[in-house]
C-alpha cells in the first residue's frame, strides 16, 4: 500500500494501490462518519480507544456498493447484534473470486483478520479505521479500465466500509519471533494456495508479505555463524514453534523471492521478475529454479547475454535440462536475427 493524503474542499482523501485477482486498483478513502468509542475487545472485555486495528485483529467490517444505501445517503441496516460476540469467529472462510475486486460478502456483517490479505482493499481501510467508523472508497484500475489479465473493460466501483468493531492485535515490532514465523509460513502456504487456484496477483500479495516480515525475523542475527545460531536457537513452548537456523532462513528468503518472480513472470512484469530472481540466486546459488525464472525474465527485456549466462547456471546444476538447452538455442536464434538484420541497415547506409 502506498498512501497518499490529500485535501479536497476541507475533506481529507487517503489514496493508495491495492491488489485484488483483476490486478492493481487505486484506491480513494474519504472518511463520512467518526465512530464512537469502546468497541475494542480484548478476550470479551471492551476497552477504551484511540485504538486501531493492528496485524492479527479480528475486524467486523461490512461493505456496500454505492447502490445499497438509500436516498438520503445513508447505510441500509442488517442485523447488528452483540459485536464482542461476533468476534469470537476465527475470521473470513469464504473463497477468493477470480472476477470480484472487494472479495467480502456485500452489505454482510463480515468478521476479517488483519493481515491476512483476504481482501487487500478492505483491509487497508480498516488500517486507518477506528470502531465505529465509516468510509466512502472510489476504486480505479491502475491499467486505465482493463482487467489486467485478459484486458477487458472495468468499470469503476464506488462503495462504503463500515468497521463496526475488532479485537487487539499487535505491530509487527511488538510480535516474537515466534509469532512472526508462524505469520511468515501461513503467508507462504497461502501463496501457494492462491497461485494453484490461479489467484496470480493474490499469491505475488501473500509472498509479499512473507517477505517483509521475514526480513525482520532474525535481525542482526542473520550473520552470525550457523554454530552460533544452534547454540542460541529458541524454542517457544506455548506454540511449539521452533526459530529456523540461519541457513534456513535463507534458503526460504531465496524460496520466497523465486515464487515472487514466477508470478511476476505470469503478471509480464519481466523488470520486477528479474530483480526477485536476482536476489533469490545470490541467496541461494543452487537453486535451480531462480535461475531459469532469472533467464526468462532477461530474455523478456532482451538482456540476452544476461539470459545465457542464467541458463548456463542452470545446466551447471541440471546437465539434463532441456529447458535451458531449449532457451539457449532461442537465444542464439535472436542473435543470429539481430546481426543479420544489422548487417542489411549497414550494407544500405555504405551502398
Amino acid at each position: 500500500m502506498d498512501p497518499v493524503n490529500g485535501d479536497h474542499d476541507g475533506v481529507e482523501i487517503t489514496s493508495w494501490v491495492s491488489v485484488c485477482p483483476r490486478g492493481l486498483w487505486t484506491v480513494q478513502k474519504k472518511l463520512t462518519q467518526s465512530g464512537s468509542q469502546h468497541k475494542v475487545y480484548n478476550h470479551g472485555e471492551v476497552l477504551s480507544s484511540g485504538y486501531k486495528p493492528r496485524l492479527g485483529s479480528l475486524c467486523l467490517v461490512r461493505v456496500h456498493l454505492k447502490a445499497d444505501t438509500d436516498d438520503a445517503g445513508t447505510f441500509i441496516k442488517g442485523d447488528e447484534t452483540n459485536q464482542g460476540d461476533r468476534l469470537d469467529a476465527p475470521g473470513a472462510e469464504f473463497p477468493r473470486c477470480q472476477d470480484c475486486v472487494l472479495q467480502v460478502p456485500l452489505g454482510d456483517w463480515t468478521t476479517l483478520r488483519l493481515g491476512e490479505g483476504h481482501c487487500d482493499v478492505t483491509e487497508a481501510c480498516v488500517e486507518g479505521m477506528r470502531a465505529g467508523d465509516a468510509c466512502e472508497i472510489r476504486l480505479t484500475p491502475v491499467n486505465s479500465g482493463a482487467d489486467m489479465l485478459n484486458s477487458q473493460p472495468v468499470e469503476e466501483i464506488c462503495a462504503t466500509v463500515e468497521l463496526q468493531a475488532f479485537t487487539t492485535g499487535k505491530e509487527s515490532w511488538q510480535m516474537s519471533p515466534g509469532e512472526k514465523w508462524e505469520w511468515v509460513r501461513s503467508h507462504k502456504a497461502r501463496g501457494g494456495e492462491r497461485f494453484r487456484s490461479g489467484d496470480v496477483w493474490g499469491a505475488a500479495d501473500s509472498y509479499s508479505r512473507a517477505l517483509k516480515l521475514v526480513i525482520t525475523l532474525r535481525g542482526c542475527e542473520v550473520d552470525r555463524e550457523e554454530q552460533d545460531i544452534e547454540e542460541q536457537r529458541v524454542t517457544y513452548t506455548e506454540d511449539e514453534t521452533t526459530l529456523p537456523t540461519v541457513n534456513q532462513l535463507q534458503s526460504l528468503k531465496a524460496e520466497l523471492h523465486s515464487n515472487l518472480s514466477l508470478c511476476q513472470l505470469k503478471l509480464k512484469q519481466p523488470v520486477r521478475a528479474k530483480e526477485s530472481a536476482e536476489k533469490a540466486t545470490q541467496l541461494e546459488p543452487g537453486g535451480a529454479k531462480a535461475w531459469y525464472r532469472l533467464g526468462q525474465a532477461c530474455q523478456m527485456v532482451n538482456e540476452l547475454e544476461e539470459a545465457r549466462l542464467a541458463f548456463r547456471e542452470l545446466l551447471k546444476l541440471q546437465p539434463e535440462s532441456t529447458a535451458a538447452v531449449k532457451a539457449l538455442k532461442e537465444i542464439a536464434s535472436r542473435e543470429k536475427q539481430t546481426n543479420a538484420q544489422l548487417g542489411k541497415r549497414l550494407s544500405k547506409m555504405f551502398s
